[in-house]
């Protein structure tokens, strides 16, 4: 990757001229908020950053935090103060489904503030989305898939980028550490409510038993993968999601995972061939507070597939997804790594890949017998404008991905383009 060649920006959303007054929300667990920050202050920008609890504190060590220690009620009139008072131009946070950060986006919408909204990336791996507004369900993008077809017409390739390391370990240590710092400091922020459902004290010793079982879990993934490529089977795969996802909550039909998983081991049982598998695959941040395995494993004793249906808690998604015969969404972001292999996908909730010539558009019953694959052309298409618009390379859990994100994140809200080499 070199930085060297950047070229104009030709959104025109994006903000462009003198230094701006930037304002962080909330960011993941974990470093990605302080070096954009660091590295915003680098380029003349003036920059605040609002901190809920001691885990925000901990990771933000710079200037220009302000400690929020109201309740989620008074959260809005105190934001519109101190958008007024620091003379802020952009927000910027990690997702748009977070209370508070719902609350502050509907007090920029009034007044005017650009708000820069970060996430997973919509396409994976190796992107990160930096939207104007909102994401996924929020996002403004057309689900016209001819409109990607023209639009992309237009636009120049884009050459492929070098993958960057990404470490579980450094994602759940800097979980624990966030949670550490978290419980500590409750006193300071009374007001504070998480918008997970757990305890901090109860993540933290989900993550620490993860750590513990890694081996043994990395292994029997190993070995299942092992068997269905031996057996030659013919499998769907099924990847969760993280049952505190907003997007379960506010952009899908289910009040959680467990109840998807009862929808979909339902449905396989009663209209899927009988010769197919079933692959559920955890989600790699799940903090494993709760045994996925075991709820799968006593909802497909229920249906009477207990034969036919395998649990992938540990490994990489990229190989058990290739081989698939179909991938099940509720709406992740890894149903377009099935698109991009030519993978037929079905949608369950909404998600902004979710277009006609891409997704199976006629239900989950139908899906296992009738699914085709997405159109290669379109999702090309949707993948190019995708790049274009909303998403910048690089990734949160390693130096060198959040290095190349942050660069790429600070050209784009400058409003210019860095190409990858």
């Amino acid at each position: 990757m070199t930085d060297q060649q950047i070229l104009p920006q030709t959104d025109p959303v994006m903000p462009a001229g003198g230094p701006r007054r930037v304002m962080l929300l909330q960011g993941l667990m974990g470093s990605f908020f302080r070096r954009l920050g660091l590295a915003l202050r680098k380029a003349g920008h003036e920059v605040f950053k609002v901190n809920f609890n001691g885990g925000d504190k901990a990771y933000w060590r710079l200037p220009n935090g302000i400690d929020y220690r109201g309740t989620l009620a008074e959260w809005p009139e105190s934001f519109a103060r101190l958008l007024e008072k620091h003379r802020i131009s952009d927000v910027m946070l990690f997702g748009d489904c977070r209370d508070h950060h719902m609350a502050a986006l509907k007090v920029c919408r009034e007044r005017g503030v650009t708000v820069w909204v970060f996430e997973e990336g919509y396409v994976r791996p190796d992107w990160v989305t930096m939207e104007v507004g909102g994401v996924n369900g929020h996002s403004t993008l057309p689900r016209d898939p001819q409109w990607y077809r023209a639009t992309a017409a237009e636009l120049p390739p884009v050459p492929e980028h070098q993958k960057v390391p990404s470490s579980f370990r450094r994602r759940a240590s800097e979980g624990l550490w966030y949670n550490t710092a978290d419980v500590l400091s409750r006193w300071r922020y009374p007001g504070w409510r998480n918008h997970r459902p757990w305890h901090p004290v109860v993540e933290g010793v989900g993550w620490a038993r993860k750590l513990n079982r890694r081996q043994e879990r990395s292994e029997q993934g190993a070995k299942l993968l092992a068997r269905l490529a031996d057996q030659d089977a013919a499998y769907y795969l099924f990847p969760l999601q993280l049952d505190s996802d907003a997007q379960i909550r506010l952009h899908s039909p289910f009040a959680g995972i467990l109840d998807a998983l009862n929808v979909v081991l339902a449905s396989f049982a009663e209209h899927a061939p009988e010769e197919t598998r079933l692959v559920v695959k955890e989600h790699p941040l799940d903090n494993g507070v709760r045994d996925w395995q075991l709820e799968t494993a006593d909802l497909a004793e229920r249906y009477g597939i207990a034969d036919r249906v395998d649990y992938l808690a540990w490994g990489d998604i990229e190989a058990i997804a290739e081989r698939a015969k179909g991938m099940v969404t509720i709406n992740s972001t890894s149903g377009t790594l099935g698109l991009a292999r030519g993978v037929p996908v079905v949608v369950l909730g909404k998600a902004i890949y979710d277009l006609p010539d891409l997704t199976f558009q006629h239900g989950l019953d139908r899906f296992w017998s009738e699914a085709t694959p997405p159109d290669a052309e379109t999702f090309a298409a949707f993948r190019r404008v995708l790049i274009e618009r909303c998403l910048i390379p690089g990734g949160f859990f390693s130096d060198e991905a959040l290095d190349k994100v942050v660069t790429h994140a600070v050209a784009r809200f400058e409003g210019r383009r860095l190409l990858p080499d």
